[in-house]
């Protein structure tokens, strides 16, 4: 599923506008991976931080996904790369194709999409074991169009430095 990227509506109610801006920075993140080959997405050209790739930050925005809505917000087990391995494991790709990492982002968005549409804004999370489960959803959400735009800027400047494509949306 390809999402536009277009802005939410002018006048739309609270979620629209949040899930709107949400929905359109996954999808500069999809757009940011057209056209790249294998050997470009996993190319490292940052040196000081090599696991900054296009697939690495594909990967890290997947489990940011499932760490913020259903680890934190819903409470599930703490499982992933995250929690399982060395810092910014979840940005370690090595051998898994750009295709595979696309498709299980765009599932998580999915998954985390269910979730806010079945819970009030006002909710907020349930891991009792990490402090920032105590946010709301709707704080959450606003933290998620945060990060997936601050990383859509970073595979914006990587993929100018691999074939000099640029633009924003």
């Amino acid at each position: 599923m390809t999402l536009p990227r277009t802005r939410p509506p002018l006048t739309a109610d609270e979620r629209t506008q949040l899930l709107g801006w949400l929905d359109m920075q996954r999808a500069i993140v999809r757009w940011k991976c057209e056209g790249l080959s294998e050997a470009d997405a996993h190319l490292s050209v940052l040196p000081a931080s090599p696991l900054m790739t296009m697939a690495g930050i594909v990967s890290h925005l997947r489990w940011v996904e499932h760490l913020w809505f259903e680890v934190l917000f819903l409470g599930r087990p703490a499982e992933g790369p995250q929690f399982e391995g060395p810092d910014d494991a979840d940005m370690i790709v090595d051998g898994i194709p750009l295709a595979q990492l696309l498709s299980e982002y765009e599932q998580q968005c999915a998954v985390s999409n269910e979730i806010v549409a079945a819970h009030s804004l006002d909710e907020t999370g349930r891991h009792p074991d990490y402090r920032s489960a105590g946010a709301s959803l709707r704080w959450m959400l606003i933290h998620m169009v945060e990060e997936t735009a601050r990383h859509a800027g970073h595979m914006d400047a990587v993929r100018e430095l691999i074939d000099g494509r640029k633009g924003y949306y």
